[in-house]
């Protein structure tokens, strides 16, 4: 990209402009297949940084110089917001700026909507925002004292000799931290594993009506969206931040945003169920960056390429799902 197209694309409504492309692909795409439920993940990651670009910063917890991105993705791995920020910001920083305008635009789409994120956005203003939208949500809750305490007769070892599977118990209770305007409903989870001298403990807390072991389970599916994550770093490398000013990398990371969109619409879209499970980085090199033989006729051109990499029926019927998805011809008047 050119100085000149990144310093249009840095100007305020072009911007703008930008951030909100994404959701209008989304919006798209769920014209034609359409969701039955919601669910947002909302998570941070790492793009380290090499010079002296501007907003980068050493964070402790990723123990580099780095930025500090945040992403909200859906259930199929489709980036609804993302936002570039400086890299010694807490996690949860800007929450509300990247979270608010995705829960608007899905506003009067009558399906459940749900809500997941870990530790670092168990806050009460997320809580009260969550609910007052109408969203189930499990957000992991740090251990303290008072947590430890209504769980203590699940910290004492399993009688017995120690099987071969983790020992799992569950708890629920009603907690109230200071910082709340109420209580609310926390989930636990009590893991003992053989040779391991301490329990594994993980709270969740949760407005959801469902069982405590299902609040666990669905909450650990939020897993997904680290992959998602590892998956922009590694098929389009969205890390390649490498402009002095912080805007033109906010406009890199927004450019990746939607090159990695692409890649997961068309692996949603159009993939055949027997290779849905590719990643992004497979898809990538057997179907975009390929080499093939071009042969040109008087009617046609021909594309000779080697079917050990894709096989014929399989490209025939991923060229089928996109024929499909083209918009009908408009009947003249």
């Amino acid at each position: 990209m050119s100085r000149f197209e990144t310093e249009v694309l840095t100007q305020p409504g072009n911007l703008a402009a930008l951030t909100n492309l994404s959701g209008k692909w989304i919006d798209r795409l769920r014209e034609r297949r359409p969701m039955r439920e919601l669910i947002l993940d909302m998570d941070s990651s790492v793009s380290e940084t090499h010079g002296q670009q501007e907003g980068s910063a050493y964070n402790g917890h990723f123990e580099c110089t780095c930025y500090h991105p945040l992403f909200c993705f859906n259930q199929f791995g489709d980036v609804e917001g993302a936002m570039l920020r400086e890299g010694h910001v807490h996690s949860a920083k800007d929450w509300r700026e990247v979270l608010e305008s995705v829960v608007a635009r899905y506003r009067g789409l009558e399906v459940p909507f749900y809500f997941r994120a870990d530790a670092a956005f168990a806050n009460p203003e997320i809580y009260e925002f969550m609910e007052a939208e109408g969203y189930g949500y499990a957000i992991r809750l740090p251990a303290n004292d008072v947590l430890q305490r209504e769980i203590e007769p699940l910290l004492r070892r399993p009688v017995g000799r120690p099987s071969n599977t983790p020992h799992v118990r569950y708890a629920e209770f009603v907690y109230q931290a200071q910082s709340w305007g109420r209580a609310r409903r926390v989930v636990a989870k009590v893991e003992w594993h053989k040779d391991e001298l301490f329990p594994r403990v993980g709270f969740i807390v949760t407005n959801l009506g469902r069982s405590a072991k299902r609040v666990v389970r669905f909450y650990n599916q939020r897993g997904t969206a680290e992959q998602w994550i590892k998956e922009g770093k590694n098929a389009v490398r969205w890390t390649r931040l490498l402009c002095h000013d912080f805007v033109d990398n906010q406009v890199r990371l927004l450019l990746f945003v939607l090159a990695y969109n692409m890649g997961n619409f068309l692996r949603q879209a159009v993939l055949p169920r027997s290779v849905r499970h590719w990643s992004l980085t497979t898809l990538r090199e057997k179907l975009i960056n390929i080499g093939a033989k071009v042969v040109c006729h008087s009617r046609q051109v021909i594309f000779q390429m080697a079917e050990v990499a894709v096989p014929r029926a399989i490209f025939q019927a991923i060229l089928e799902a996109i024929e499909r998805l083209r918009l009908p011809k408009p009947v003249p008047g």
